[in-house]
């Protein structure tokens, strides 16, 4: 073995800058999150070659003394904490004071800043950790830092990055989740001179949403609000039908930042069970509020990991609000029509193509005068220091082309804002306080009538200038499957003539003998039979005796799948099967009376989805079918 020594200053910086600098994406987090601390109301992330070559974020916040630029940049150096106290409640996004640090060790970085009250900046340029001299420079109110050739004297860890799209997709994904946390914050996003973001700042989440994620997804969520002891939850989360098949669309925040949790995941889908689709899962941008000492957020480098003094009082605040937002709301899926063909447009001479010739040094210059605008006339002093990104060179693989999600909110027949939060007002002593006006009650809506059914399957209901189309099957099989779980499961039981003898996969035998007790509670009496065989004497009355194999067999799987992990989950996977097995069919003839009782259901809101997640009925209108007639 070597002896043991004390690694070199530089080896030490690099060994740090790995575990905060892992790629340009790392780079662009720590900067912003730097400059929503220093105060920022607007922040501009710039990037060329996917953010190796160039990568510069502008802020206008309170900026950096010149005096304090060359400490910035030593390891531990941060304004945010002082004492061992300050780390019992973390306030800033930033704080280890690692950040500037190891992003200066294996990049080439300058940094201007001006304060406030500075009547002029400073500059400072650092390459591979070893800074040179601050000097004086004209510059904006706030912080400009400009990062180069990341990983220049690292060449082992060049051949980890990918392609510049992909590195670039990375950065702007990070750009985005900072704008989702910090709606109150405007921000900006270009890439090779081209922007691809832009969030007005206003401070509502749902512009912010909009903005970022684009119309279409917006429009799939309703807003959440609840509370719990000493914690509030905000936000939007997807509609049952609005499911996607990956958790990608899950954003969690704590105090403003951006987390990654188990715990929050759990239960943001346990209050959609029974409600979405098997293998798809709902999107959300939930803002947990809690007290600054409950919640622990030095547990990563990184600083995506938190832990809560109270795992149970938070899960119960974000189920029970997601819960609630889902039970109230009223909207059902729209039935998709194809619009009519326009009729055809005389041919008329397409105009010459309008030329225009904006190269990228142009735009550059201009963003570079615009930042420029914002300051107080200064004196003379030495040139400005060089901040223009370089012109982005031809590459092999082919252009990405990103269509941004409009910037401009605008008004959208869904209301997705959040509800009013009332304020209590201590009363004067000299007057009695105004009484609240009365909110405006509900337009009743009109009664509805059965119209009648389709293909013995679908149920017609009109309700003033509206039609729906009632799935009967998926409806009863919700209205089952509640009975069931309110009241118990007891079924009607019949011992088979005959014993059925079943040879399944050794894996479903062995499932099945395991959950002995749960069979017997759905009303199959099983036993081993010898040789991977089971032997069924009784089944439930509903289940013909021909299917009994088949009916065993999609319970194994559905053992395999969710019970041994969880019993409750097993159980109302098994009352899914048996709800359905017991509803009313598509294609039976069905009695006029039961028609109605599940119209009444789903026409009161009882019934939403299925248990399988899909929607039981769909919406439409009168001017949806005059339109298809071409009568509006």
């Amino acid at each position: 073995m070597s002896n043991i020594q004390v690694l070199d200053p530089h080896v030490a910086n690099l060994i740090a800058a790995g575990e905060v600098v892992e790629r340009p994406a790392s780079v662009a987090k720590e900067l912003m999150e730097n400059a929503i601390d220093a105060g920022a109301t607007a922040v501009t992330v710039e990037i060329s070659h996917g953010g190796m070559t160039f990568l510069r974020v502008t802020d206008d916040g309170k900026g950096i003394p010149a005096d304090e630029l060359p400490t910035a940049f030593l390891r531990h150096a941060t304004s945010k904490l002082k004492t061992e106290y300050d780390l019992e409640a973390i306030g800033t996004l930033g704080f280890r004071g690692e950040a500037l640090a190891a992003i200066a060790a294996v990049s080439r970085i300058t940094v201007l800043s001006r304060p406030l009250e500075a009547p002029f900046g400073a500059s400072l340029s650092l390459e591979g950790g070893v800074p040179g001299a601050v000097e004086e420079a004209g510059c904006p109110l706030g912080t400009t830092i400009v990062v180069r050739d990341l990983f220049f004297n690292t060449p082992a860890r060049l051949k980890f990055m990918k392609k510049d799209a992909a590195e670039g997709a990375a950065v702007f994904a990070v750009v985005q989740r900072v704008a989702l946390s910090h709606p109150e914050v405007s921000i900006k996003f270009l890439r090779d001179g081209k922007q691809e973001l832009l969030t007005p700042g206003d401070g509502k989440l749902q512009s912010a949403v909009y903005a970022v994620l684009g119309r279409e997804l917006a429009l799939g969520f309703v807003p959440v609000r609840g509370s719990g002891e000493g914690m509030e939850v905000s936000g939007f989360v997807s509609l049952p039908a609005c499911c996607r098949a990956s958790r990608n669309y899950q954003f969690f925040f704590v105090n403003g930042r951006l987390v990654k949790s188990r715990l929050l995941m759990a239960a943001l889908e346990e209050a959609y069970a029974n409600q979405k689709m098997v293998g798809k899962f709902p999107g959300c941008v939930l803002h947990l509020q809690t007290k600054l000492s409950a919640v622990d957020v030095n547990v990563h480098p990184a600083k995506t990991e938190v832990k809560f003094g109270s795992d149970k009082q938070v899960f119960d605040t974000v189920y029970h609000g997601v819960l609630s937002a889902l039970d109230k709301d009223k909207t059902r899926p729209a039935v998709q029509l194809t619009p009519p063909a326009p009729p055809p447009a005389p041919s008329v001479p397409a105009p010459p193509p309008l030329m225009v010739h904006s190269g990228n040094n142009q735009l550059q210059q201009l963003a570079i005068e615009s930042l420029q605008a914002q300051a107080k006339p200064a004196p003379r002093l030495r040139p400005p220091v060089d901040i223009t990104p370089p012109d982005p060179e031809p590459e092999d693989e082919p252009p990405v082309h990103i269509t941004p999600p409009p910037a401009i909110i605008t008004p959208s027949p869904v209301n997705l804002s959040p509800p009013a939060v009332d304020v209590l007002v201590e009363p004067s002593l000299e007057a009695p306080p105004p009484a609240p006006p009365e909110p405006d009650p509900e337009p009743e809506e009109p009664a509805w009538k059965m119209a009648g059914e389709v293909f013995d399957t679908y149920i017609v209901v009109e309700q003033g200038e509206k039609i729906f189309f009632l799935d009967k099957h998926a409806a009863h099989e919700r209205l089952n499957f509640d009975r069931m779980k309110a009241e118990g499961y007891t079924p009607m039981v019949q011992t088979l003539l005959s014993p059925a003898v079943l040879r399944l996969p050794a894996e479903e035998c062995a499932v099945l003998l395991e959950h002995q007790a749960l069979l017997d509670e759905f009303g199959f009496g099983v036993e081993e039979f010898g040789s991977g065989s089971l032997l069924v004497r009784q089944a439930p009355d509903y289940v013909d005796p021909a299917d009994v194999e088949s009916a065993l067999g999609e319970l194994a799987q559905t053992l395999l799948s969710t019970g041994r992990a969880d019993p409750s989950s097993a159980r109302d996977a098994l009352l899914h099967t048996m709800a359905c097995k017991a509803a009313i069919k598509g294609g039976w003839k069905t009695s006029p009376q039961e028609l109605a009782r599940v119209a009444e259901a789903v026409m009161s809101g009882e019934v939403k989805y299925c248990p399988h997640g899909r929607p039981v009925a769909i919406e439409l209108t009168k001017k949806m079918l005059e339109k298809q007639f071409r009568r509006a």
